[in-house]
């Protein structure tokens, strides 16, 4: 038999990679069981399909947590380890000029719901987590305390989008208005950044000049439902390698990059 991986699914919404990725684990398409779905507030409906499957689910009331963490921050709301300024050095996620007060409101009110996170998650002793339209940024508060080894990520994540271009969160929309000829989706990890993790993979399909917007995420849902579980499959067969690339950026200042390179089985 073989050795299948623990996989916990976070959703907001529908959660049609969700089903996806339930169905390819039923068919044993992927060597992977998803054992838990958790979602940012109780009306996501990937909730239900996740019951209609006799999967656990759990709720994480991200607008609740976030409000009263404005109207009441305090240094006792906090987690125990919340360490502000190690949060500062690490993320990509808020420019540099934005105000210290908001910065500072921003990653507290997260970190607060991501310990309730990291605490839903742990009993089920998840090997890889994977987001499925879950309308939230994870912080190096979260990224860290889940796994942070640089060389084996296991928070994957799919975009709208041929990624680098148009992160954030309406990608089929950002490729839409800017005319573009070619859309596409992408697969990659989840670091410090919005969408800037290591690409795992990408498919791409062409727009015609009669696709409106509504055909444009037709054509990229039908694909994210078939790379979304590939990627998870190579995951579980360990064939995702991490590998550190230097090059020089336009001033001709060296950078590192980590990218994903797809080695043979084992």
């Amino acid at each position: 038999m073989r050795q299948k991986i623990r996989v916990a699914v976070l959703v907001s919404g529908g959660g049609t990679n969700l089903q996806a990725i339930i169905e390819a684990s039923r068919a044993e398409r992927i060597d992977a069981d998803v054992v838990v779905v958790g979602a940012d507030h109780p009306d996501a409906v990937g909730l239900r399909r996740a019951a209609r499957h006799g999967i656990d689910t759990f709720v994480i009331d991200y607008p609740r947590i976030l409000k009263s963490a404005k109207l009441a921050a305090s240094a006792a709301m906090l987690p125990e380890d919340f360490d502000l300024q190690e949060i500062l050095s690490k993320q990509h996620l808020l420019q540099s000029g934005t105000q210290p007060e908001k910065t500072k409101t921003f990653f507290q009110a997260r970190a607060m719901a991501e310990s309730h996170l990291l605490a839903a998650l742990a009993p089920f002793k998840v090997d890889l987590l994977v987001l499925a339209g879950f309308m939230r940024v994870l912080t190096p508060y979260f990224i860290d305390r889940f796994g942070s080894n640089w060389q084996r990520p296991r928070i994957m994540n799919i975009h709208p989008a041929l990624l680098p271009a148009f992160p954030g969160t309406d990608g089929y929309g950002d490729t839409y208005r800017y005319g573009c000829k070619v859309g596409g989706c992408t697969v990659h990890f989840v670091d410090y950044g919005e969408d800037s993790g290591a690409i795992i993979a990408q498919r791409a399909f062409a727009i015609e000049e009669t696709d409106d917007l509504a055909a444009i995420r037709q054509k990229g849902l039908a694909l994210e439902w078939q790379i979304y579980p590939e990627c998870i499959q190579l995951f579980a067969q360990g064939r995702l390698k991490i590998v550190k690339l230097t090059h020089q950026d336009r001033g001709g200042d060296p950078r590192q990059r980590l990218i994903v390179k797809i080695v043979s089985p084992a």
